[in-house]
């Protein structure tokens, strides 16, 4: 494994491969999807691959590698000692390397991850675990945060979003930090906890006994959260800032930028887009879409009138603390994305989509029938006690949730065997 050397600048990507830029799917569900939206937005070019087509040696045909939120460890099982070891051949050998969130928890030293940085996540108990929303960065300078000049630098340029990230320790002083965590805007959250509220009314000791966890952003300040380093001669940039969250504009400039920085120049296109039903008439398999896509919307609406979450955007969820908010929030906006797309289809696409969509629904439907159930059953405990999304008295519901989920944080249970079904045919069409 190559080691770290100091922090240079580094020469831009070979000529060879066209600034082309790989975007790792696998494991990455609802994250994967929002990246996928915000890139095209942006008329970004990237060429969807799987952990297969890693080990099958595709890296040499780009000059970026980029790896979207999700669950670093999934990730990690996906591409296997052989996929991690391409990854590190292609940036050793002069490849960029772009992570957010769970992409960026990839390249750490953490166990089976990649290694590119000499950098570990730091222990649940010693982090804020559950902040979600907007916060200033205090921003190194660099031509990441570069704004157009046809754009005038705005007073809240420096502000982006963050949705549940973990935090970095770093062991290597060659690393650059391009930004740190700064004070977090009254809009976000820390757990199900409005941070305006909470601040404003007593702040946040009582409520951090209450959970057992730590809560106040401030705690965050001065963190590291965008880095920057090498390994071999290749670029890495790690961020726990998610650019690509919807309709953030400043993400939007630093996503271009990155673009250019880590891929090379490149035509940036009006036309490319991820997903469009609009002027299209309903045709074969679009009643089975729009099924499923109602019954998750009905999921969805119980959790609503149930009090149980709310839409901070029009691609995330805010939840109560004691259910699964982010799973169902994947659920359905996985569902609304393959009926969408399903509608742009022609009749002989949408037909070769059917029998993907009668497996979907196969598990789709008795899942959907248990988690209504379920969330009736937390909804009640939470007026008994505190409820957390692992931990509850009532053995039924115990019961109901490892069979749903399984005892991992990470995916698992009926939901993942349906989520991996769904984002097959996702993908499928978005690729």
């Amino acid at each position: 494994m190559a080691k770290n050397t100091k922090y240079k600048s580094l020469p831009d990507p070979a000529p060879g491969n066209g600034g082309r830029v790989a975007f790792l799917c696998d494991e990455s569900f609802l994250w994967g999807l929002m990246a996928c939206k915000a890139l095209s937005g942006q008329g970004l070019a990237f060429d969807l691959i799987m952990a297969e087509d890693i080990r099958a040696g595709v890296l040499k045909e780009y000059a970026m590698l980029f790896v979207p939120g999700g669950w670093a460890s999934n990730k990690s099982s996906a591409l296997g000692e052989e996929g991690l070891r391409a990854i590190r051949d292609f940036v050793q050998s002069g490849g960029s390397y772009l992570g957010f969130c769970g992409g960026a928890g990839l390249a750490t030293k953490a166990k089976g991850c990649l290694g590119l940085l000499d950098i570990k996540r730091r222990p649940t108990k010693e982090r804020v675990p559950s902040f979600s929303g907007r916060i200033h960065l205090n921003i190194d300078r660099h031509q990441i945060w570069k704004a157009p000049s046809t754009v005038s630098r705005q007073p809240s340029a420096d502000v982006f979003h963050a949705w549940w990230p973990s935090q970095f320790m770093i062991e290597d002083k060659g690393i650059k930090v391009l930004a740190t965590y700064g004070d977090a805007l009254p809009d976000a959250f820390s757990s199900d906890l409005n941070v305006g509220d909470i601040e404003g009314s007593g702040g946040w000791k009582a409520h951090e006994e209450l959970y057992g966890i730590n809560l106040d952003p401030a705690r965050l300040k001065n963190e590291p959260c965008v880095l920057e380093g090498r390994y071999g001669r290749g670029r890495v940039i790690l961020s726990l800032i998610h650019f690509d969250t919807p309709g953030d504009l400043n993400g939007q400039r630093v996503l271009v930028n990155l673009w250019k920085y880590l891929g090379g120049d490149q035509d940036i296109s009006e036309e490319r887009k991820c997903g469009s039903a609009e002027g299209k008439t309903a045709g074969p398999s679009d009643s089975d879409a729009s099924e499923l896509f109602d019954l998750c919307s009905g999921l969805i609406a119980l959790g609503e009138r149930n009090f149980l979450w709310f839409w901070r955007n029009p691609m995330l969820l805010q939840w109560r603390r004691g259910v699964r908010g982010l799973e169902y929030n994947t659920l359905y906006i996985m569902m609304k994305e393959i009926s969408a797309m399903i509608m742009s289809r022609d009749d002989n696409a949408r037909l070769l989509f059917a029998p993907a969509l009668g497996k979907i629904r196969a598990l789709l439907v008795p899942f959907i029938e248990k988690a209504e159930h379920l969330l009736i059953l937390e909804r009640r405990a939470m007026q008994k006690g505190p409820v957390t999304y692992d931990k509850c008295d009532d053995p039924g519901i115990q019961r109901l949730r490892e069979e749903l989920f399984s005892t991992s944080k990470s995916y698992g249970g009926m939901f993942k065997e349906l989520l991996d079904e769904m984002c097959g045919v996702l993908f499928t069409m978005i690729r």
